[in-house]
């Protein structure tokens, strides 16, 4: 497995946070938001990336870069609360752009398990040491910068989707240090402008194809069909926190959901059209722009890479004046 490069071995109080039950969950939910359920080409040899796994990966890579239990256990923690299909709930909220209504329940999960709270204390941690990955810049920081966080679905995405070979991705893992940014916090930053060259067109795949037809059309269908579910009393809102495969169970004795479902995961193909079509589901769908402008050392100066390549930042803004007005339908 890839995310073996990122840290010898975690302490046994981190392995211990992961193995209780709250984490153990996330095995059964998938990164890809529910899009992997579909018969999109991207998924046809894409092998298995569960938010359990990248939990792991950025508890992996917070360790490494600092040596601190907290903040590797904000990393693990930070996608405790995630709810089946991720971050199509949001779109099932009307939040396509911030995609952060559902981490409210970070605390609360964190707070009701007694085996996490051991846990905690037995390492000098408290509840709010751990229940807020944001206050830890090499764990998160805002985009365009770069974090263990995005660094570990960027690295996920080129191993288990898109099959970096695996001597790739630790050559982009080991050219980076920690370095102070131009905001006087730390961040992590690339030693060289190969590598960040490199990481920035594996980032830069990524960030289109988060935003691609395919997989906006895809969101909304499924946020679409969630919110029919819950309506129709097929699962309730609290059944959101159990695995995939139960909710799936759950909706799909409804036998309209259970159409719906099947409907979803034949889509193959997306189309565009310029306006609304009325004979089928045809919808326009805004979404959160992800990419990644890293840090690379120019000297001993660390740099943006997009201002120290002209390259780069041509790519970077092409991607940024993408615009998604355009009526999208299953074909």
């Amino acid at each position: 497995m890839y995310t073996s490069i990122y840290s010898t071995e975690l302490p046994p109080v981190l392995r211990k946070m992961a193995s209780v039950p709250e984490m153990l969950r996330l095995k059964d939910v998938g990164m890809h938001c529910g899009c992997e359920y579909t018969s999109l080409p991207v998924y046809s040899s894409a092998l298995e990336y569960s938010r359990y796994i990248h939990s792991l990966g950025v508890a992996g890579i917070v360790w490494n870069f600092t040596g601190d239990i907290k903040q590797a256990a904000a990393g693990l923690f930070h996608d405790i609360a995630t709810p089946v299909f991720a971050h199509t709930i949001d779109f099932m909220n009307d939040d396509h752009m911030k995609q952060e209504s559902t981490e409210s329940r970070t605390r609360a999960i964190i707070e009701n398990s007694p085996e996490i709270r051991k846990l905690l204390q037995d390492c000098g941690a408290q509840v709010e040491d751990v229940d807020d990955y944001h206050k830890y810049p090499i764990a998160d920081n805002d985009t365009p910068m770069l974090s263990a966080d995005r660094l570990e679905y960027t690295l996920g995405n080129a191993s288990l989707v898109f099959r970096c070979p695996l001597q790739e991705i630790r050559d982009i893992y080991k050219d980076l240090v920690v370095s102070e940014n131009e905001f006087g916090t730390e961040e992590l930053c690339f030693r060289t402008m190969e590598t960040a060259k490199l990481f920035t067109k594996i980032s830069l795949r990524n960030s289109w194809w988060f935003v691609s037809d395919e997989e906006r059309f895809a969101m909304q269908f499924l946020a679409d069909l969630m919110r029919a579910a819950i309506q129709k009393q097929a699962v309730d809102p609290e059944a959101l926190y159990l695995t995939e495969k139960e909710v799936i169970q759950k909706m799909c004795r409804d036998d309209a959901v259970r159409r719906l479902w099947e409907e979803f995961v034949h889509i193959k193909g997306v189309g565009v059209s310029g306006g609304k079509l009325s004979d089928r589901y045809c919808v326009k769908v805004p979404a959160k722009k992800r990419y990644i402008n890293p840090l690379v050392l120019t000297g001993d100066t660390p740099k943006r890479a997009a201002d120290a390549d002209q390259g780069i930042r041509s790519e970077m803004q092409a991607f940024l004046e993408d615009s998604y007005d355009r009526w999208l339908y299953c074909c």
